[in-house]
């Protein structure tokens, strides 16, 4: 077979941060509300080379410092490969999905070269699932495994998990592409419902370029709401029902100012109820700064944080597209972040 091309985008999180995860803790405790919430796959993503090989797992990828690794070979063992998982190396999000695919299709060869990414790390992007799916992807149109986008958004949250990581479904939703969905998490069961825009609706995606800890802002919500504390509970729980509802209108009806001002109401609930339980992280001083800088106030209807939130991306529904260059070229000059256009 010739070598096929890929291209997974990350994935915004429009309103509905840790839902999905809050959502599983019904699997045990029916009073726990299903989680929530509202994704799109962005511009920006993950491009990829595959083709089949001979018994082993090979990759090579882009490396932080946008250098490209040496192509490296791994047995294509699912045990294997779950040690690598856990080591802790760059690779450890591919080999994950790696293991899990081959525990169910064993001795299948794969040499994946991924060749480009315009996908920030790191900054609530999903930059890690986008690895995860586009290992399940590649593996799936390689070998004809026919599986279902849900079922490789499966493979791959499955394979992220073997990285020590404390991930929900959300992150791995990047497969559907850039179709704004509603997604449902109930238990250990997920639900999507895609949302038809009425018309344009111009996003604008900052990087703050700083630093936060997404791993230790999961352990200490996850500590927080298996605990039982009542107010993150009532914060990704009824609040973030009536805030996605109202949300999933005003897309259809392309009303951006409606957008904004839920967008505004979200953070705020964010910061009231969630934050407290990590502070060290989600004080988050950069991402404020950017929110209420007089740029955003004037040129964008409103704005909040993104993913895991912390000081890693704010995201706005801009006025329009010019409104959306302009706030693009202050916050770049002001605050020193790096930009991304969506539009919806």
């Amino acid at each position: 077979m010739k070598k096929i091309d890929l291209f997974v985008p990350g994935r915004l999180c429009l309103f509905g941060e840790h839902s999905d995860w809050a959502g599983e803790y019904r699997e045990a405790d029916k009073t726990v509300k299903t989680g929530k919430c509202i994704i799109a796959g962005t511009d920006q993503g993950i491009y990829a080379a595959a083709e089949p090989a001979a018994s082993c797992f090979h990759v090579s990828q882009i490396l932080p410092d946008r250098s490209i690794s040496p192509e490296k070979a791994y047995l294509s063992d699912p045990y294997h490969l779950a040690e690598i998982a856990a080591s802790g190396v760059f690779d450890s999000y591919a080999a994950g999905t790696a293991s899990v695919i081959l525990k169910r299709y064993p001795n299948l060869g794969l040499r994946l070269k991924i060749n480009r990414r315009n996908l920030p790390l790191k900054k609530g992007l999903s930059s890690s699932a986008a690895t995860c799916v586009l290992v399940a992807r590649a593996f799936n149109r390689v070998h004809h495994l026919n599986l279902s986008i849900e079922e490789e958004m499966e493979f791959a949250y499955r394979g992220e998990l073997l990285t020590g990581s404390r991930c929900g479904r959300m992150d791995q939703a990047c497969a559907y592409g850039k179709t704004p969905v509603l997604l449902t998490f109930d238990g250990d069961r997920m639900t999507s419902e895609s949302i038809s825009t009425g018309g344009s609706l111009y996003f604008l995606i900052a990087d703050l370029q700083a630093k936060k800890n997404t791993r230790r802002i999961l352990d200490d919500l996850n500590f927080s709401f298996s605990s039982g504390n009542r107010v993150i509970r009532q914060a990704l729980g009824e609040q973030n029902h009536r805030i996605t509802t109202e949300a999933y209108k005003a897309i259809e009806e392309a009303d951006a100012e409606q957008l904004g001002k839920l967008m505004t109401e979200a953070q705020k609930v964010f910061d009231e109820m969630v934050a407290p339980a990590c502070p060290s992280e989600l004080t988050a001083p950069k991402l404020h700064q950017t929110l209420r800088s007089k740029s955003a106030e004037t040129l964008s209807w409103g704005g909040k944080g993104v993913g895991s939130q912390g000081d890693g991306t704010a995201q706005f529904i801009c006025k329009g597209s010019a409104e959306r260059k302009q706030l693009k070229e202050i916050l770049e000059n002001d605050f020193g972040v790096l930009c991304y256009n969506l539009t919806l």
